[in-house]
């Protein structure tokens, strides 16, 4: 009887360290996903400058020129047209307090109808599997927070500096940008810090720019791809996958 329940303790023993050892694995992964066209069916930023320039109107003059002159520069400075057109003149003039204010109510009213079914899905099969859940986006940080919390992530990276007090200057001057090239860094620390090992982690993306920071996990998944992303993710024999 007494060898009976010593081989019971010890399988019980056995299964305790497998599901130790498995639990263990699954803390390594990490899904990494991108915000707009990809978990979300619009333009968080977009639609956060429609309402701010909806509410301010007397902003829109303003904020057109300085986009404007913001855009000259950049290309002027040797940036790419790319990031040129993605300076923040059209959001120069609002605090970060009114951005905040704003983001929350945007996005639990105007954006979370938007985000797909099968986005709410994979996000709650990631979260199902023990995996952290993190989203990388250019978008505002205010408003990739606000997106964040929607969505229930473990922990969020948007544009933004460190100290968010005051006004918008449009320059991204001493800003995190988490853009094209940029979201790479910003996905291999995340990694480093949470004891991720990036060849088992997911990566979703939908434009060409998505490209850099999935290709460093192990699991490319282009989501609704445009026509170059669609390009470079069948070359890749990476998944593609519709939502709609």
């Amino acid at each position: 009887m007494k060898h009976h329940h010593s081989k019971k303790s010890h399988r019980r023993t056995h299964e305790a360290s497998l599901l130790a050892m498995y639990m263990s694995e699954e803390q390594q992964v990490a899904a990494y996903f991108d915000l707009d066209g990809t978990l979300l069916n619009a333009s968080s930023e977009k639609t956060l400058t429609g309402v701010l320039a909806k509410r301010r109107p007397w902003r829109i003059p303003h904020a057109t020129v300085a986009w404007t002159l913001g855009t000259i520069f950049g290309l002027l400075t040797g940036k790419s047209p790319y990031d040129a057109l993605r300076n923040r003149g059209h959001l120069s003039l609002a605090s970060w307090s009114v951005l905040e204010k704003y983001s929350d109510e945007i996005a639990s009213t105007l954006l979370k109808p938007k985000i797909s079914q099968q986005a709410w899905e994979k996000v709650a099969w990631h979260r199902q599997q023990g995996h952290r859940l993190v989203l990388v986006t250019a978008t505002v940080a205010p408003m990739a927070e606000a997106m964040g919390r929607i969505l229930g992530m473990d922990e969020v990276y948007g544009c933004g500096p460190s100290d968010r007090n005051g006004i918008l200057s449009g320059s991204e001057r001493g800003w995190s940008v988490p853009r094209r090239k940029g979201k790479v860094p910003v996905v291999e620390l995340d990694a480093k810090e949470n004891g991720h090992d990036l060849s088992k982690c997911y990566g979703y993306g939908n434009t060409l720019a998505d490209s850099w920071f999935m290709q460093i996990c192990g699991h490319a998944i282009a989501v609704n791809p445009e026509p170059p992303l669609r390009s470079f993710a069948q070359k890749n024999n990476w998944k593609i996958v519709e939502w709609p």
